[in-house]
């Protein structure tokens, strides 16, 4: 009988699976294994927490989708001052968020090479990316390029960006879903998305942080919806408090997707996972372990603010009727063809969520139950049911809910600076320099609280 079963399945070896370059689930996996990863590091990244945020979410997201080894080379010993994990042995974050400690300085010949810091790059054939950073920048240039930002001045978010579009680089490289992957350069301004990332852009310094959050969904974008929050600096002073609201318990495939679900959390609820991650970091949290829905209110002494992250289109059609002053919300794509595209709204908006995503109730995902990879299974003994539930979920890579949740985290920064609000943002993992944005009309200053930021 088949092992596999669709709480199981890694999200990203279906799309091994469903484009038919895999013919069974053992070799999408296979497919996989054979993905690897150095990451060469300066010996600067002691006394960077930029350097350290952008490390330790670089192991995070690759270690889930590169399953033949991600590897860290030259990492000194050192205590980490990121917010992400402040205090703790940096070696030992690396290890436990499934990275590997070189046993040498020498890197592996055919592994494609992440590199951060100031460090030169390395005699390879393989493919080597430069994470660089500044301001709300951040993203990735070819190694032998030169072509990098300051590195020293930056919000939190800035290096995620960067760590996020290196792993969509690597996985579109050794995927061979883009041609350019590892000869071009891949970034985003989140202070005005439309703009040239590598240009000179007026970006404010980072001066106020939400006072209190409503999260709503904790899967993968949930999830790096706190990953990018946790990662900007608070100093000693409050923080951001967050009600999470999710139903679901952590499944095996979460860790596939999901920034802080980890084996050991499986069976649990997503809520309690992340609200201990949380808490660990400062933050106060409350849970909500219901349905979110059109009988859903906040009350007064609630967050006014929510973030959603959840593919209910009937969750998402009733948004706007529990109370809040500012929803934003992001979804992403689940076919062949679009699993590397983010869309983002905010609400209130020009159109309403119920005439958005009301004509999706009861609309399923597309199936590729045809596909060779499912017949195999079929043969294995798996039933019809089983093969259809397994065939209809969706493809997901990490990296992709890393970059949504760092435009959405974004999207409430800049309107606390006063910035220009988005009412629909369009973009693909594949290129991010495509944006397709429309501003909003609703213009009214930020209205919903704030804590002072760490403003060194």
């Amino acid at each position: 009988m088949p092992t596999i079963s669709a709480d199981e399945l890694h999200r990203t070896a279906k799309y091994f699976m469903d484009s038919g370059k895999a013919s069974s689930h053992a070799e999408a996996m296979e497919i996989l294994e054979s993905f690897r990863l150095s990451i060469l590091v300066a010996p600067s990244i002691g006394a960077s927490a930029l350097e350290q945020t952008a490390l330790l979410t670089l192991v995070n997201i690759a270690a889930r989708t590169f399953l033949g080894g991600v590897e860290v080379v030259g990492l000194p010993e050192c205590i980490a001052s990121t917010p992400l994990y402040a205090g703790r042995d940096i070696r030992d974050v690396v290890v436990e968020l499934g990275g590997k400690l070189a046993v040498s300085v020498v890197l592996r010949p055919t592994w494609p090479i992440a590199v951060i810091g100031d460090v030169a790059p390395v005699s390879s054939d393989a493919p080597q990316w430069r994470l660089t950073w500044s301001g709300w920048r951040g993203g990735v240039t070819p190694a032998e390029s030169g072509r990098r930002l300051d590195e020293a001045h930056a919000i939190g978010l800035a290096p995620v960006l960067a760590s996020a579009a290196c792993a969509a680089e690597a996985f579109s490289y050794l995927s061979k879903t883009h041609p350019l992957a590892g000869r071009r350069a891949l970034g985003m301004s989140l202070w005005n998305p439309t703009d040239d990332w590598l240009g000179n852009i007026n970006e404010p310094e980072l001066s106020y942080l939400p006072s209190s959050l409503w999260l709503i969904g904790l899967g993968n974008l949930g999830q790096a919806f706190v990953w990018a929050l946790a990662s900007l600096d608070f100093g000693d002073g409050d923080k951001t408090e967050l009600l999470l609201q999710d139903v679901d318990r952590i499944a095996i495939s979460n860790h596939s997707t999901s920034l802080l679900s980890f084996p050991q959390d499986v069976g649990t609820k997503k809520t309690r996972v992340v609200a201990r991650w949380l808490e660990q970091r400062g933050f106060e949290t409350d849970i909500e372990e219901r349905l979110f829905g059109e009988h859903t209110r906040r009350a007064a002494s609630e967050p006014r603010v929510a973030l959603c992250g959840v593919d209910n289109p009937q969750a998402r059609a009733a948004l706007e009727n529990a109370g809040f002053g500012l929803v934003v919300e992001a979804g992403l794509g689940a076919g062949l063809d679009s699993f590397l595209s983010i869309g983002l709204h905010t609400f209130p908006a020009s159109r309403t969520a119920a005439s958005i995503w009301s004509k999706q109730v009861g609309q399923g995902n597309e199936s590729f139950r045809g596909a060779p990879a499912y017949g195999s299974l079929a043969e294995e003994g798996m039933d019809e049911c089983g093969l259809i539930r397994l065939a209809s979920r969706t493809i997901a890579v990490p990296f992709v809910g890393l970059l949504a949740g760092c435009l959405v985290i974004a999207e409430v920064l800049r309107r606390l600076h006063g910035g220009t609000g988005t009412e629909v943002l369009s973009v693909s993992a594949l290129s991010l320099g495509d944006v397709e944005l429309v501003p909003s009309a609703n213009s009214d200053p930020y209205a919903f609280g704030f804590v002072e930021a760490r403003n060194d």
